[in-house]
């Protein structure tokens, strides 16, 4: 029964060690090796810092298999659910700590990504929104997509271009008197704006 009775890193202690990673926070209890005679205190411990941790490991180190079936017993004994947290078994405390390097790293990673993607994603919307833009405001006869780049970028939307005036379109880009005429006429003229060519 020697090898039952180690010491670990107290997992009764008030926080679990937390490494904050791209943002994300991730909480670890590391048991260095595993007290047979001691399974309680753990699993009381660890259920109550399930719930207040979203990202929480239980890295233990189970180098005997007497060790090892002392934790599968108790696993069950105590209705853990699984996954909840997520259990890393290993050898032996230098591995213990190479996992706890390896899952901090990869949850980054992963948040990372997740951000990547969604800025992608983001450009794509943006992307798509300047295309309809540019597809309705050269729709409108004289103005090409260099006005229509423009009239963006002074004005901004297609609602505060149709709401603009001949004289403020002037002031504010470089497209000529006749453009300018053209766009003012288009949103006010049903003629003009129910018969858009839109390519």
């Amino acid at each position: 029964m020697a090898n039952c009775r180690s010491s670990y890193s107290d997992p009764t202690a008030q926080n679990p060690s937390n490494f904050a990673s791209s943002g994300m926070s991730i909480s670890f209890v590391f048991i260095t090796n595993w007290d047979c005679h001691n399974t309680a205190v753990v699993f009381s411990r660890i259920k109550k810092l399930k719930e207040q941790f979203a990202h929480f490991y239980v890295v233990l180190a189970l180098p005997t298999r007497e060790q090892n079936d002392s934790f599968v017993r108790s696993y069950f004994k105590y209705g853990m659910e699984l996954g909840r947290p997520t259990f890393v078994p290993v050898q032996d405390s230098e591995m213990g700590f190479e996992k706890i390097i390896k899952i901090a790293h990869s949850r980054g990673v992963c948040k990372r990504q997740d951000a990547i993607s969604k800025l992608k994603a983001e450009r794509r919307r943006a992307v798509q929104t300047m295309d309809v833009f540019l597809r309705v405001v050269t729709s409108i006869p004289l103005i090409d997509n260099h006005d229509a780049n423009a009239l963006n970028q002074a004005i901004g939307s297609i609602e505060a271009i149709a709401k603009a005036s001949k004289t403020y379109i002037l002031e504010n880009t470089d497209l000529s008197a006749e453009k300018a005429e053209m766009i003012v006429r288009f949103f006010r003229d049903p003629k003009l704006y129910l018969s858009p060519k839109i390519n």
